[in-house]
C-alpha cells in the first residue's frame, strides 16, 4: 500500500486534487473530518474540539488503511489539524505529533498557495495570501524537520494536476525521489 497526502493551507487545491487522483489511479480517498464535524455541529470550532477532530480523522484514516488498498490518497492528514490549532487558538495538544510520526506516508504533495484564486466556502477563513503563505511554510518546516517525503506543488490547476500525476505514477512504480526542499 502506498500512502499519499495532500498538505498545505486551505484553498490551494488539496480535495480537488484527492478527488483527481482517485479518478485517475483508484484506490481508496479519506476526507477531512473537520469539514464532517464543522457541518455536524454547526458552529465554529475551539481548542477543546481539536482532540476530537483528530480522532475522527485518525479514525478514518486507520479504517482506510485497513482496507490495504493498492494506493490510499489522504485530503488532509493531523499535520493541518496541527496547525490550524496552532493558528487559530496558540496551541494544540502535543500528541499529534506522535500521532503523525507513528504512521508512514509514502509521500506528502504540498501545495503552494500562489498561482490560485482563494476560494469561500463558509468554512474556509484565510483569504490573505500571506497568512496561507505561512501556513505553507508551517507545513513545509514540519515536513522537512521530520524528514518526510515531500513534493512541492505549485502552479496553475493543469500544472498542479501534470506534477501530481507524474509523482503518483513514479510512486507506484517504485521510481519516485523525493527530498527536503529548504
Amino acid at each position: 500500500m502506498k500512502v499519499v497526502v495532500l498538505a498545505g493551507p486551505e484553498s490551494s487545491g488539496k480535495s480537488w486534487l484527492a478527488a483527481q487522483l482517485q479518478a485517475h489511479f483508484g484506490g481508496l480517498m479519506v476526507g477531512e473530518y473537520v469539514r464532517h464535524f464543522i457541518d455536524h455541529h454547526q458552529r465554529d470550532t475551539t481548542l477543546a474540539d481539536i482532540p476530537a477532530i483528530a480522532r475522527g480523522q485518525l479514525a478514518w484514516e486507520d479504517a482506510a488503511r485497513a482496507e490495504r488498498p493498492g494506493l490510499l490518497i489522504l485530503d488532509t492528514h493531523l499535520l493541518t489539524n496541527r496547525l490550524w490549532s496552532q493558528t487559530l487558538f496558540g496551541d494544540y495538544p502535543s500528541w499529534l505529533d506522535d500521532e503523525l510520526l507513528a504512521r508512514h506516508y509514502d509521500l506528502h504533495l504540498l501545495l503552494s498557495p500562489e498561482d490560485v484564486e482563494w476560494t469561500a466556502d463558509g468554512q474556509r477563513c484565510q483569504p490573505e495570501l500571506a497568512d496561507r503563505q505561512a501556513f505553507f511554510q508551517d507545513s513545509l518546516t514540519w515536513i522537512n524537520h521530520h524528514r518526510q517525503p515531500v513534493l512541492l506543488i505549485r502552479g496553475d490547476w493543469a500544472a498542479r494536476r501534470a506534477i501530481a500525476f507524474a509523482a503518483v505514477e513514479q510512486l507506484l512504480a517504485g521510481t519516485l525521489q523525493v527530498g527536503i526542499h529548504p
